[in-house]
């Protein structure tokens, strides 16, 4: 290893040494302060160098690492940090497709005019534009990040294209692509096809995009109340209200509706889960992410043969085994959806005891038996939630998760099963069999925590130790206060 300069102090040279010191000091000075203006350089280059640090922001791991594609919060304000419970990648069942993604990932970008199709609506922006809108993708400005991406707060003009002052003008979600090849292109592709021509009040809008070298960006309304996910999952979050929760799955599956039998050309979207579901500051949903949809059979044909993509948990079954994909496929990933919803858990935990990993297999008995049933709801609604409309909801996700394809409604069917369960009054915490269920969970808990504490009140020589908690046991349903000592 050599050393510098500094190393050796100047005494130690000589007179003839001093002068070479010096030279040696000023060179340093000079590389230190090129090295410093290249860090700076390449600083102002925007997130693909300064995220570096933030989990993998812009590193270039593809979704096809996995073979299949598994899609993150994007404009949510903040992310769920439960490993145990993240989105996991379902893998294919078909030979050899990991090679295939794999040289997928590896080849070069085709040119862009060759599939991309602009609707007029959108705006194209210049990169140094949205590198302004966003404070130079700045840490403060990050939303999220996912397979494609970073996405980043931004300000534009109204009705332009360049940046303004935070606070004012148009607020925007900018979604960046990372680096990663043919796959990367293809779902930025697909999200400029499929959102600049499909408007609907229920899908998110996208504004416009930019092309320019090697970047791809998009730009879309931004979503103030973030996803679905993070309302549901989120340590420390509030339980969203049992009216709420149902306007969403609402306006969730009018967007679905649109998709399958109001558009065009009908679109399968693939990639329906709660993190895909934003927010706006009326909780009204709208469907983000098209990277992964896929136009819908026409014709004679009953469906479209695919390569395997989504988020395992989510995925119907008959599409994981075959590769063919419906709107009904779809149906099946809107049946988790409510019943994420309906229960509060995940469609994939591992923290949760052994038979409760899988959500739906767990799930199926008590959506059919009716002395089950409470045990389904989200016990953090404690009890505020319509007992006829949390069964009604209950038997339409029994009825979109049915192992026949064929026997799941149409999308147009569950948006009118779920239109009258927004109004319902018969809550359940007045419910006699409810409030029963509730004493009898009470004082399961309460016993199995006397029973705890009578173990732990001895010493090792048998004598009893004095207690020092005197307060009732709180359930998570009727927070009650220690009753006060009259001694």
């Amino acid at each position: 290893m050599g050393l510098g300069p500094d190393a050796i102090p100047p005494e130690a040279w000589g007179d003839a040494g001093k002068s070479k010191w010096r030279n040696m000091k000023r060179e340093g000075k000079e590389k230190k302060k090129r090295s410093d203006g290249a860090a700076a350089a390449a600083e102002e280059n925007g997130c693909w160098i300064k995220f570096g640090f933030m989990g993998g922001c812009i590193s270039s791991r593809s979704k096809v690492d996995n073979s299949i594609s598994t899609t993150i919060t994007h404009y949510a304000e903040s992310k769920s940090t439960n490993d145990g419970s993240r989105d996991q990648p379902a893998a294919p069942l078909v030979s050899g497709s990991t090679t295939t993604s794999n040289e997928e990932s590896n080849s070069s970008t085709p040119k862009v005019g060759e599939d991309l199709k602009v609707a007029s609506q959108l705006r194209k922006f210049a990169f140094n534009e949205l590198k302004s809108a966003t404070r130079n993708f700045r840490p403060e400005s990050l939303l999220g990040e996912g397979g494609f991406g970073c996405v980043f707060k931004g300000w534009i003009e109204e009705n332009g294209t360049a940046p303004v002052k935070p606070g004012t003008g148009l607020t925007v979600a900018v979604k960046t692509l990372n680096h990663d090849g043919l796959q990367g292109h293809k779902e930025w592709l697909a999200e400029v096809n499929f959102l600049g021509d499909l408007l609907h009040p229920n899908l998110v809008k996208l504004i416009g995009y930019c092309i320019e070298d090697d970047q791809r960006l998009l730009v879309y309304e931004f979503m103030p109340r973030g996803s679905l996910e993070n309302h549901l999952f989120r340590k420390g979050s509030l339980p969203l209200p049992w009216n709420i929760r149902m306007r969403i799955a609402l306006g969730a599956a009018k967007g679905l509706t649109f998709l399958h039998e109001e558009a065009e050309r009908p679109v399968i979207y693939r990639d329906f889960k709660t993190s895909n579901i934003l927010l706006d500051t009326e909780y009204n949903a709208k469907l983000s992410d098209f990277g992964l949809a896929k136009d819908g059979p026409e014709g004679d044909k009953t469906h479209v043969s695919t390569r395997v993509m989504g988020t395992y948990g989510y995925a119907a079954p008959e599409y994981v085994m075959t590769g063919h994909l419906t709107s009904k496929s779809d149906v099946y990933s809107f049946g988790v959806v409510l019943l994420e919803m309906l229960t509060g858990r995940r469609s994939m935990d591992k923290n949760r005891p052994n038979g409760e990993h899988n959500l739906v297999e767990w799930a199926r008995s008590h959506l059919v038996e009716r002395r089950r049933f409470y045990k389904l709801i989200d016990p953090r609604l404690e009890g505020h939630f319509s007992i006829k409309g949390a069964q009604k909801a209950a038997q339409l996700a029994h009825h979109c998760l049915s192992r026949d394809p064929k026997a799941r409604p149409l999308m147009s069917e569950v948006v009118e099963a779920l239109k009258p369960l927004l109004n319902l009054k018969d809550m359940a915490s007045s419910s006699y069999h409810f409030q029963n269920m509730q004493a009898e969970r009470t004082g399961a808990n309460l016993n199995a925590r006397n029973s705890l504490k009578a173990q732990n009140s001895l010493t090792r020589n048998g004598q009893p130790m004095r207690s020092l908690s005197n307060g009732a046991y709180a359930s998570p349903f009727h927070h009650q206060s220690p009753r006060p000592n009259t001694k």
